[in-house]
């Protein structure tokens, strides 16, 4: 693989492959995060100033695309990690940052706190309205990343996501066998995803404007909002160009690859 100035650490391929995430600090700029979270407020329909008005533990804002979100989306760091972590020409640049979920300080139960994987195509008996029917395989069709985008500072009680620390390594073992149809949200759920349950538990937290990049098997959860401030946060995936190809006749697998082939290995010892 070729050397990359990306600015990133020098074992940022590595540490992705191991802990199946990557936190890249200053990803974006932090007037980018305060302008996207400008048009933001005005959608949830909230007042930021009259707390009266927080009444939802979540509410959820379609796509975005308006110039702060597609700027964020497209900072050189970031270009520079997708070519590291997916390979040069194999993901495609996003113009948008899909929805996001903004969490508000609540007692109640936000409904969605979960352990799970984001699934990213339907198979044939997929129903468009159920996620819980779409599907993931080995080869992540439809998804080269999850990607976290923090447009408001996260702290341990502000609702950050948690990730499973290698979690992606297990669940890549368990999608082996799953043929090119893999495996639906409902059937990943059947045992609550206790496979994974002694991983250690990282949360994504951080200033606005870093972003975490996720291997796709990654374990992760949302979970209830115990500070004062509202959390603002995309999650849109990194889609690829082209199909992860784990037997590679020539050259050398990217670490999106290679975090999936080290852990079938592992399966075989």
């Amino acid at each position: 693989m070729e050397k990359m100035q990306t600015g990133l650490p020098a074992d940022a391929a590595q540490t992705f492959i191991r802990d199946g995430y990557l936190r890249i600090n200053h990803a974006f700029p932090r007037e980018l995060a305060a302008a996207g979270r400008e048009i933001l407020w005005r959608d949830t329909g909230c007042d930021p100033r009259d707390r009266s008005t927080w009444t939802r533990p979540v509410v959820r804002l379609g796509d975005y695309a308006q110039a702060p979100f597609a700027q964020a989306a497209n900072t050189a760091v970031l270009h520079g990690a997708f070519d590291l972590l997916v390979g040069p020409g194999r993901w495609l640049p996003r113009g948008s940052l899909g929805t996001f979920p903004v969490r508000f300080p609540s007692p109640d139960d936000p409904g969605d706190a979960g352990w799970h994987l984001d699934m990213s195509f339907a198979g044939k008996d997929s129903d468009p309205s159920d996620f819980f029917s779409w599907r993931i395989n080995l080869h992540s069709r439809g998804r080269a990343l999850l990607m976290l985008f923090l447009f408001s500072d996260v702290g341990p009680q502000d609702a950050p996501t948690r990730i499973r620390v290698a979690s992606h390594r297990i669940m890549a073992r368990r999608l082996k066998d799953a043929g090119d149809e893999g495996l639906s949200l409902r059937e990943l759920l059947v045992d609550g995803f206790d496979d994974t349950a002694d991983c250690d538990t990282a949360l994504a937290v951080g200033p606005a404007g870093t972003v975490y990049l996720c291997h796709p098997f990654t374990v992760h959860s949302a979970q209830p909002h115990h500070g004062t401030e509202p959390r603002f946060m995309a999650q849109p995936p990194l889609l690829p160009r082209e199909p992860l190809e784990l037997e590679r006749k020539e050259g050398t697998h990217w670490p999106l690859e290679q975090a999936i082939r080290e852990a079938l290995l592992e399966g075989r010892a």
